[in-house]
């Protein structure tokens, strides 16, 4: 005999077959549901505990009924066993959607508006740096208005005094971001005319440490185990191995994998169109290996209406987005190697075709760099050719 059919009691009871129908459409196996089902259940019961209405729940009482489940003994991954369901009660209209930060209409509001527009038509960003920028923007634009500072008037010393009051708050890699994130807020006030002196160049440089050590790729041993690892007899191991090849043999990032949609293969011409960084498209040859690997892969590919390649194999239904990261360091534990980011690959792909001859240019082309001087740094890993330019030292005997 199968397990009881667990029943949804209180205020969401009608809502029980409704709800397993969207967790079947989602990928939900039927002894799955059966499980998640208990979430609608205890949230139901929260609400009639606080004789509350669904239209009622409130990210604040969704706070207040997780923090009761971890006090009850539940560990945190089912405290926040709230959030599959309050997805399902958005979607139908039954709860009320995440509340929008109220638009202000004072001069630091719409400086930030004509400032996300300028990020989006000019610079032609993608929507995450575009948040970031805007972020750090607003809590530049905060800080000022805190300190009596007009936008019109900053002064270097306005600069200066944000990044010291709030660089000590953040570890490196963060204090550099909010630098970096700075100084496209900076020129646009000044090219806008907002300000009158080019104040970006009282940003101090963060410490750039790229430059001194050598970009490292895998060698073929390594590659050939992480490749090895992704078991082939899995449709996550076929996802697996198709975006390590994708990675390694062409150089994508991440986020150029995560956002690969099935009109983006052009197998009859055996080309793939990457979409890059600034918006810009580019077409590149799609290898034989590469290729048999995606139809591996897309043959059993998990049934979603998304026309991203790369999915989620269980469930819920949907693409992968920034779980491409992940995969690289999974495969490197699998593999027993030392665990590296899925940026490693791109520099793997970039010294192999260097080793193979490649001229600078060509991997530039490959790689999608906009300047020249990027791909440069590869020209220090080719040890062979720059051998011979070495000059012994004047005087010195040979």
């Amino acid at each position: 005999m199968g397990r009881p059919r667990k029943r949804v009691s209180g205020p969401l009871a009608s809502l029980d077959s409704p709800y397993r129908s969207w967790l079947a459409a989602q990928g939900f196996t039927p002894g799955t549901i059966n499980d998640v089902i208990f979430h609608l259940d205890g949230l139901s019961r929260f609400l009639e505990r606080e004789q509350l209405a669904v239209d009622q729940l409130t990210p604040e009482r969704v706070q207040q009924f997780e923090h009761e489940r971890v006090a009850a003994g539940y560990c945190r991954r089912w405290a926040r066993c709230a959030r599959l369901p309050l997805r399902f009660l958005r979607e139908v209209g039954a709860a009320p959607g995440i509340p929008q930060p109220a638009s202000a209409d004072g001069p630091g509001e719409r400086v930030l508006v004509d400032y996300r527009r300028y990020l989006e038509c000019e610079r032609a960003l993608v929507e995450g740096t575009i948040s970031r920028y805007v972020r750090i923007a607003r809590l530049f634009l905060e800080d000022c208005e805190a300190n009596g500072v007009a936008v019109e008037d900053l002064s270097a010393a306005d600069v200066s005094g944000f990044l010291a009051r709030e660089c000590p708050k953040r570890n490196v890699p963060a204090a550099r971001n909010l630098a970096c994130g700075l100084r496209p807020l900076l020129r646009y006030l000044h090219v806008g005319g907002v300000i009158s002196t080019p104040l970006r160049w009282a940003v101090p440089p963060a410490a750039q440490l790229r430059d001194r050590s050598l970009p490292r790729g895998l060698d073929a041993a390594t590659m050939a185990k992480l490749l090895a690892s992704c078991d082939r007899g899995r449709a996550v191991g076929r996802r697996d191995y198709a975006i390590l090849l994708l990675m390694a043999r062409l150089g994508l990032r991440a986020g150029e994998v995560a956002a690969l949609a099935l009109d983006d293969l052009d197998w009859r011409s055996g080309e793939i169109v990457v979409h890059g960084k600034g918006n810009r498209e580019d077409r590149l040859p799609l290898p034989v290996d590469v290729g048999e690997a995606l139809v591996s892969y897309l043959r059993d590919r998990s049934r979603t209406d998304s026309k991203i390649v790369f999915t989620r194999v269980l469930a819920p239904a949907g693409p992968l987005g920034r779980g491409v990261k992940s995969v690289v360091p999974t495969a490197c534990e699998r593999a027993g190697l030392p665990v590296v980011g899925a940026h490693r690959l791109r520099h793997t792909a970039a010294t192999g075709m260097l080793n193979a001859g490649a001229s600078l240019p060509e991997i530039a082309q490959v790689l999608r760099h906009s300047q020249l001087r990027t791909t440069a740094v590869y020209a220090r890993v080719d040890r062979k050719a720059l051998r011979p330019l070495g000059l012994p030292w004047p005087g010195a005997q040979p």
